[in-house]
C-alpha cells in the first residue's frame, strides 16, 4: 500500500508543484495518473520514489518510508537510470548489482523482443527505443511498485496497444501499477482507477467499474474534472 499524507512538493526553478492532502493507494492496484502536461504527474510519481525533497508531509510504501523501500520499486521513464556511454549489457550489470530479484534472462527475451542492440551505446538510441529498454529493465526487476512515466510516448497506436500487452504479460499479477499518461483510450480497459491531476492537485479520483455503472467513459470524468474545484486527495 503507498500512503500520501499531507504532500506538499515545489520546485523552486519552474512552477511544477504537487499538494496532495491524502491518498491511498491498495496493493495490487492498476492507476491511471491523468491530466494535460504539467498538472503534476511526473512529480507525483517523483515524489512516491523518494527522488527529490518534499517542503511538507510523508510517503510511505507498507508503513514504511518510501526512501527505505526502494529495491522493491522500479520507475520507468525515458531519462532512465542508465549512464549514456552504457550498452544494454552494461545495464544489465549494473541493475543486477543493485537489484536482487534482477532477472538477466527475462531482461534479454524483452531485448530481442523489443529487437534492441545489446552492445550499442544507450545514447545513440531513439526516444522510442530508450522507453524500450526503460520498459525492460523495470520489469526484469520484479519489483512490487511499477511506476511507469509516459511510456507511450512516440510510440503509435499499433506500438502502444503491443507495449501494454507486452507490459501486462510480465506481471505476476499482484504487482501495484502507476501509469501517467494523457492517452486514455489504451488504458481505459487496463487501469483499476484513475487519478486525475490539474495543477498539481487531484481533481478526481475514481474506480472504473463504479464509472462505467453510471454510464460514464473516463473521456466524460475527465472532462467533468476541468469543471470541478479541486481537492487535496482522498481515501480509498
Amino acid at each position: 500500500m503507498i500512503e500520501l499524507k499531507y504532500v506538499d512538493k515545489r520546485y523552486p526553478t519552474s512552477n511544477a508543484l504537487l499538494y496532495i492532502n491524502g491518498l491511498t493507494i491498495a496493493k495490487g492496484e492498476i492507476v491511471g495518473i491523468l491530466g494535460e502536461n504539467g498538472s503534476g504527474k511526473t512529480t507525483l510519481l517523483k515524489s512516491i520514489m523518494g527522488i527529490g525533497e518534499l517542503q511538507n508531509g510523508e510517503i510511505t510504501i507498507e508503513g514504511k518510508p518510501n526512501i527505505e523501500q526502494y529495491e522493491r520499486m522500479a520507475f520507468i521513464t525515458e531519462e532512465g537510470s542508465f549512464l549514456p556511454d552504457m550498452t544494454p549489457q552494461n545495464y544489465a550489470r549494473f541493475l543486477a548489482e543493485f537489484f536482487p530479484r534482477f532477472d538477466q534472462d527475462y531482461y534479454n527475451s524483452l531485448l530481442r523482443l523489443y529487437e534492441l542492440p545489446l552492445d550499442r551505446k544507450i545514447k545513440t538510441f531513439s526516444k522510442g527505443q530508450k522507453m524500450k529498454l526503460e520498459i525492460s529493465a523495470g520489469l526484469s526487476k520484479k519489483a512490487e511498485y511499477l511506476l511507469m512515466d509516459e511510456p507511450f510516448v512516440g510510440k503509435d497506436i499499433f506500438a502502444r496497444r503491443d507495449s501494454l500487452k507486452l507490459m501486462m504479460s510480465g506481471l505476476k499479477g499482484d504487482e501495484t501499477l502507476l501509469i501517467t499518461t494523457h492517452l486514455i483510450d489504451e488504458i481505459e480497459n487496463v487501469i483499476d482507477r484513475a487519478i486525475i491531476l490539474h495543477k498539481g492537485l487531484i481533481r478526481a479520483d475514481v474506480h472504473i467499474d463504479e464509472m462505467r455503472e453510471e454510464g460514464k467513459s473516463l473521456a466524460d470524468v475527465m472532462e467533468e474534472a476541468r469543471r470541478t474545484r479541486p481537492y487535496g486527495g482522498g481515501n480509498h
